[in-house]
């Protein structure tokens, strides 16, 4: 597995990505490419158009040409690598494919966004059937969609864009906001223990539907405690802290404490505090400091669900 899978899947459906538009859907639908989680497969099951695949798959194309799917990215930013999955597709996969990236400004059509001017990301690239194919993109650009183009036609189980969040901040001038959320540009950067589950799923968009989606350490057995260290959307001042250990009943941590780093300086933004099981906390801080990143500490060990910093930046 490549180390750009360990960022964020810019283009998944739960953090806001679309299949906007595609060529043809004539075995299977296109939302399917950015669905979260591992594509599934049932021997023998057949609807109206053939045998179910969890993916997308086009018809056999009869004329010149290739097929493709727009995707819009749930997080604008720059993109490190991409993943093609043909997983289950094995008589009937693209032996090639290539991936470019857009960036479009606004809310445009699936239109204006074909009209727009592309970047080749992932060259045309040979393909197997029923396996992960990792492509590292080099390329600092800010971009909001990719296309997927399959040469000439066949099934794609998953599509996954990884890379780091560049949102446009400016919405949000003289208010607060998340100032951790991927979304907004924040990034997990270290962290003591992802045994279970990442660390940057406490920063994700919207509520953990269960304890996976969260962030689990293993059980410590020595001393001290496991973190984790937030990299901000900018420089910012906290005022509030939100740490949520919903889903989490049984291994919840006993406290948590958050420390913030600017540079070479740390500062307290909240001591060492207790939680509780299967609850949303929040707490007013009241420091004027800004910082960079977040120490977030949990004692001595298990998961959290979300983590929210609001505040503003400096």
């Amino acid at each position: 597995m490549a180390d750009f899978t360990r960022l964020p899947d810019l283009a998944l459906r739960t953090y806001g990505g679309s299949v906007v538009a595609a060529s043809d859907e004539s075995f299977a639908e296109k939302e399917s490419l950015i669905k979260p989680g591992r594509p599934g497969f049932q021997p023998e099951t057949f609807g109206n158009k053939g045998q179910v695949y969890d993916g997308w798959e086009t018809r056999r194309r009869r004329e010149p040409g290739h097929d493709w799917a727009l995707v819009r990215l749930g997080m604008p930013g720059v993109i490190r690598g991409v993943v093609i999955d043909t997983a289950w597709f094995k008589g009937n996969y693209p032996p090639h494919a290539s991936v470019e990236a857009a960036s479009v400004p606004g809310h445009p059509s699936p239109g204006e966004v074909l009209d727009a001017s592309w970047t080749e990301i992932v060259p045309l690239s040979q393909l197997r059937g029923d396996r992960e194919h990792f492509f590292p993109v080099a390329d600092d650009t800010r971009y909001t969609h990719v296309r997927l183009n399959i040469h000439p036609d066949g099934g794609v189980a998953r599509l996954r864009v990884h890379g780091e969040a560049r949102p446009d901040l400016s919405v949000y001038d003289g208010l607060g906001f998340d100032l951790a959320a991927l979304a907004n540009g924040g990034l997990v950067t270290a962290c003591s223990d992802e045994f279970y589950s990442s660390p940057n799923n406490v920063i994700a968009p919207g509520l953990a539907r269960h304890q996976a989606e969260g962030w689990e350490t293993a059980r410590r057995r020595g001393g001290g405690n496991d973190w984790l260290v937030i990299r901000l959307a900018g420089r910012g001042v906290i005022r509030l802290a939100e740490i949520d250990t919903t889903n989490l009943l049984y291994n919840a941590p006993a406290a948590v404490s958050l420390t913030g780093i600017d540079g070479d300086r740390e500062v307290e933004l909240l001591p060492k505090t207790p939680l509780q099981p299967d609850t949303p906390h929040r707490f007013r801080l009241d420091g004027d400091t800004p910082v960079t990143h977040v120490r977030v500490d949990i004692h001595p060990d298990g998961g959290l669900a979300r983590v929210r910093l609001h505040g503003h930046l400096a």
